[in-house]
């Protein structure tokens, strides 16, 4: 894809070009193209399978996978959408998959229990506020898997409806509909809990 120079590093012409352009373009060279997409994209790609699987071990195994997938489809990317928005298109059908196994299905993640000792008035205020995140966490997850994908895209991840819309693959206006039957649904769930 470019020069390096004799240590590897690359030349002064290639540090300030977009590579971006090229992804777009459909000029690729798998084995660089990769480590750029993880450098750029690592941590989208690693916060969105945690946010649908919420253990880090499985987390950071489907985050393998994604990346996994995208080199080896590398060469069909389109252009359609942009870059990162067809990785986290990946890391949604390769998190579905997971959560569809039976593997997953029949084990059950053990959890390590921590005993925190309250030292301070705000230790207080950081465990309600963590109760209720996780009270909202756990109503998320319960929402049914095409209002769960669209709130995790929205919420969580910052997307807008455009990415969401070609992230998940259906019309923004079934994002907006999904997000907002997501919400009502949300709200009689929370309502006096919060």
């Amino acid at each position: 894809m470019g020069t390096e120079t004799r240590n590897g590093a690359r030349s002064e012409s290639e540090q300030g070009r977009d590579y971006g352009a090229e992804f777009t373009a459909g000029k690729t060279d798998n084995a660089y193209d990769i480590e750029t997409l993880i450098k750029e994209y690592g941590n989208d790609v690693l916060r969105t399978a945690y946010s649908f699987v919420r253990d880090r071990d499985a987390a950071q195994d489907l985050f393998q996978e994604a990346f996994i997938k995208a080199n080896y489809n590398l060469d069909k990317f389109r252009g359609d959408s942009s870059i990162k928005t067809w990785l986290i298109r990946i890391t949604v059908n390769v998190c579905k998959d997971y959560l569809k196994s039976a593997y997953q299905k029949k084990v059950v993640p053990m959890t390590q229990i921590e005993e925190d000792s309250l030292r301070y008035e705000d230790d207080y205020e950081q465990i309600e506020n963590a109760d209720r995140d996780e009270q909202i966490r756990r109503a998320v997850n319960t929402l049914p898997d095409n209002y769960r994908e669209v709130v995790l895209c929205i919420y969580y991840r910052d997307m807008s409806v455009a990415d969401t819309s070609a992230a998940l693959g259906v019309p923004e206006g079934t994002v907006k509909s999904r997000l907002s039957r997501a919400r009502e649904v949300l709200k009689s769930k929370l309502e006096g809990r919060l």
